[in-house]
């Protein structure tokens, strides 16, 4: 009899294992494709993201290989290129209507300032955020059923947001793709969304961007200012009409800060 039991335990256990291998495989796709479907819709660019792993039970997790493409009209290659971020979830908040996430860490991100009489890259990605607004943020319908049109998705709560380590590309607009490379302070927010309602997916993303291209403009402007005065074979290669644009960004960018 102990033998059966234990046998019928030990089938339960193994039986447990599968099923939370299971739904952790079921989540990191469904959090993979969520970025790669609703991301665009907020940013209105490409977005790639090749892999995420995260463990139900701790709620820890990291996500691998993420690209955000440029809006229209810019010509650097893309706007961010994260290669590895962690997160941490609470795990029971999944299953409610606000999902709890403790932290997020960008490590060492790639971040592209491209700037323009126009305005820049940053800019217009978040611009393209504040008009998607929640309608963006609509939760996809899953795959084989009808459209779940305008249902929202749930809402979120991100007590701490980190970015770490930067590197920031900083180009304008004409220079061929060319850019200068920048070093960019760490980025910290805290308390998103900490209210009963929580905040969504487009006013997350506006807000992260806002951070972002604030302190992005801040360290561009030294750096076009340094590139309107004149920066070695790039600037003669440009003309005096890159001189021209660096200099007065340089010295909008100054007035701002």
């Amino acid at each position: 009899m102990k033998r059966i039991l234990w046998k019928i335990g030990a089938g339960v256990i193994v039986l447990l294992i599968i099923a939370i291998l299971a739904v952790s495989f079921f989540l990191d796709g469904a959090v993979k494709r969520a970025v790669e479907t609703i991301g665009p819709r907020l940013t209105k660019t490409d977005i790639k993201l090749d892999a995420v792993n995260l463990s139900l039970l701790s709620g820890s997790g990291r996500i691998k290989g993420l690209i955000v493409g440029n809006p229209e009209g810019f010509k650097t290659p893309h706007a961010m290129s994260v290669q590895t971020a962690s997160l941490s979830l609470k795990p029971g908040s999944l299953l409610s209507d606000k999902i709890v996430v403790r932290s997020i860490v960008l490590e060492g991100p790639e971040i592209t300032f491209e700037a323009g009489l126009g305005g820049n890259n940053l800019g217009k990605l978040r611009a393209n955020a504040e008009e998607s607004g929640g309608s963006a943020a609509a939760q996809p319908a899953p795959s084989g059923n009808k459209p779940a049109g305008n249902k929202p998705g749930k809402k979120l709560e991100v007590d701490e947001f980190l970015i770490t380590g930067a590197k920031l590309n900083v180009s304008v607009t004409g220079m061929r793709g060319q850019a200068v490379p920048v070093v960019l302070p760490p980025i910290h927010l805290s308390g998103l969304g900490t209210g009963p309602d929580g905040i969504t997916a487009a006013e997350l993303t506006r807000q992260v961007l806002a951070a972002i291209e604030q302190a992005a403009a801040k360290e561009a402007g030294s750096a076009l200012e340094g590139l309107g005065k004149g920066a070695g074979g790039l600037t003669k290669d440009l003309g005096n009409g890159a001189q021209g644009i660096g200099k007065s960004l340089g010295d909008l960018f100054k007035k701002k800060n």
